[in-house]
């Protein structure tokens, strides 16, 4: 019979006699290597859906060469990829709001070219994959400003090669 002599708040530690609680380490490590996975998929499907426009930082060198990791170092992982995943994914959100701006201003350019003197809009901005501008200018120079005849000018994209 075991006599208790003092009674405590607090609970038996971990592994003490008496209160052996096994910890299923590899059920730990397969969930958090799950986790790790989708992470990993989640921003590789982040920075392919943003190529050119968004740029992700890397990830931080390993202080150690290759090695088996333990929980709280898997722990440290997952949640250095849930920090890029949501910085993927705010830039993204940034990114589109630019575009959806850029997009409105260049309807509006296109409507009302007169409102919108001298106001350039590059492709890039608007999610195109060119290095072209929209540009509001007056048609036929100095007569077209005098007398009112603006319109938009698309660029015809990048300056030709250097010859060699």
């Amino acid at each position: 019979m075991v006599l208790i002599d003092q009674l405590t708040r607090e609970p038996p530690a971990l592994g003490a006699p008496g209160h052996d609680v096994a910890v299923d380490e590899r059920a730990a490590r397969r969930s958090l290597q799950t986790q790790i996975a989708r992470l990993e998929r989640e921003l590789a499907d982040a920075i392919v859906a943003a190529f050119p426009h968004v740029c992700v930082p890397e990830a931080p060198a390993p202080a150690r060469g290759p090695r088996l990791l333990d929980l709280g170092e898997l722990e440290c992982v997952r949640d250095d990829l849930a920090e890029r995943v949501r910085g993927a994914r705010l830039a993204i959100t940034e990114r589109a709001e630019h575009e959806a701006r850029s997009r409105a201003l260049l309807e509006e350019m296109l409507r009302e070219p007169a409102r919108h003197k001298w106001v350039r809009v590059w492709a890039a901005d608007v999610g195109e994959r060119s290095c072209g501008a929209y540009h509001v200018r007056p048609r036929l120079g100095i007569v077209g400003m005098l007398m009112g005849w603006w319109h938009v000018k698309v660029s015809s994209g990048c300056p030709p090669a250097a010859p060699a």
